[in-house]
């Protein structure tokens, strides 16, 4: 029997989460493992209590491309034209929010209709 791969780990467990649900939705199924050990770090080694997940040595490539997929999403939602296409800047006191915040944190103006 094939053992699995490690296909990705961070020490952000909602990151791992993230990836987790990009990855079953995707139709690849994955283990998470070291999801509850942050409380072992000083014991252990650091890097060895972060949450990873896990694929069967077939989904490996498969699971490798959705996540290369998302981080290049990733990167292009963060360059600053895609910041500037995607959100929307307040009338009343111009602070910038992202597309899915209808009320300025700031102020508590709301978003003006596209």
């Amino acid at each position: 029997m094939p053992r699995p791969v490690r296909i990705f780990q961070h020490p952000n467990s909602l990151l791992v989460g993230h990836v987790r649900n990009l990855l079953e939705g995707a139709g690849v199924e994955c283990e998470l493992r070291n999801w509850t050990l942050a409380g072992g770090m000083g014991d252990l080694a650091p890097i060895d209590c972060e949450p990873e997940l896990w694929v069967a040595t077939r989904d490996e490539a498969r699971a490798r491309a959705v996540i290369e997929q998302w981080r290049q999403s990733a990167e292009v939602s963060s360059s600053p034209g895609a910041r500037l296409s995607r959100g929307w800047r307040c009338q009343r006191c111009g602070e910038w929010h992202e597309a899915h915040f209808d009320t300025c944190w700031q102020c508590g103006h709301e978003r003006p209709d596209p």
